[in-house]
């Protein structure tokens, strides 16, 4: 692990950065800060274009549907597809679909926009009552979170009702003063209540997502890398695929834990919190190294 901030490449982090093909892109607190784009969003991924690089969005907030984040992203001037788009709601939908494959009932604790895309494939949203019982629970990073439908799924897992998360992430990045409270965190609430964790927690630090974009765009784990803010989901994500991991510090995570988790990993490794492969200040100087690496 090392920190870039001079510019300089090391032989080591230029052969890394060299073979690098695809970029899996997390969103918030890498290329946008709430809803605020960062100034040299559209110029990198203009850059990545003309240098060949690939690029993915991933995120693990799970708030839009696809279609809501595509529109997000279109007016922050970013054009994206549906191909190049992944979120945890739809690796939800997908995992469902393939280990309980007569769930046609979902009691959920989301936006109604993460519930629209749940519909939109084949799903019904079960109401807040203890007669509608659930296929199965999901929980999720809910901005629309009321205390009796939190009440609820704590009933329902409770009662043994097949049980997933979205994601891990205990707060989600934010521009304003305030804490966004995330799924994460609203699981643990869960978790107090009823003793009961979920029975799969989805989203990064997964690897799913990204393996699917290694299969897509037949890449080697040494030809992507996951960018993201987080220890903890992103480079941890990037660790469990065997992908390259690069932290920005333009999100959550500082240098200084970035430090912390290295030294505590050499002493007790653990691959939840993996040290990053390479630590930049934000994607500018990425894409600035990334050039430079091809040299």
């Amino acid at each position: 692990m090392e920190e870039n901030h001079n510019k300089t490449l090391t032989p080591e982090i230029k052969n890394k950065l060299g073979k690098i093909k695809h970029l899996a892109l997390d969103m918030d607190g890498t290329i946008y800060m709430g809803s605020k784009i960062f100034p040299y969003t559209l110029d990198f991924l203009s850059s990545m274009k003309r240098n060949g690089i690939g690029y993915s969005f991933l995120t693990n907030n799970p708030t839009k549907s696809v279609a809501d984040y595509i529109t997000k992203l279109d007016k922050i001037g970013i054009k994206a597809e549906e191909d190049n788009m992944y979120t945890t709601s739809l690796e939800a939908i997908d995992y469902i679909k393939e280990q309980y494959p007569q769930a046609r009932k979902l009691f959920m604790l989301g936006t109604p926009s993460m519930v629209s895309q749940f519909e939109k494939s084949g799903f019904e949203a079960c109401t807040d009552s203890a007669e509608d019982i659930p296929d199965v629970l999901v929980v999720s990073f809910d901005m629309t979170l009321e205390y009796s439908r939190l009440c609820r799924a704590a009933w329902w897992a409770a009662q043994g009702i097949p049980y997933i998360a979205t994601n891990p992430d205990k707060v989600c990045p934010t521009d304003q003063k305030t804490i966004l409270v995330d799924c994460g965190s609203i699981q643990k609430c869960i978790e107090c209540a009823t003793g009961r964790k979920p029975d799969k927690v989805l989203g990064k630090p997964d690897p799913a997502m990204l393996i699917g974009i290694m299969k897509k765009q037949g890449l080697k784990p040494d030809e992507i890398a996951m960018v993201g803010d987080r220890i903890y989901t992103d480079t941890a994500m990037a660790y469990n695929a065997n992908a390259v991991g690069i932290l920005v510090l333009s999100g959550e995570t500082t240098f200084e834990t970035a430090l912390e988790v290295a030294k505590s990993a050499k002493e007790n490794p653990d691959p939840e919190f993996f040290p990053p492969d390479i630590i930049v200040r934000d994607i500018k100087e990425l894409g600035e190294l990334l050039i430079e690496s091809r040299k």
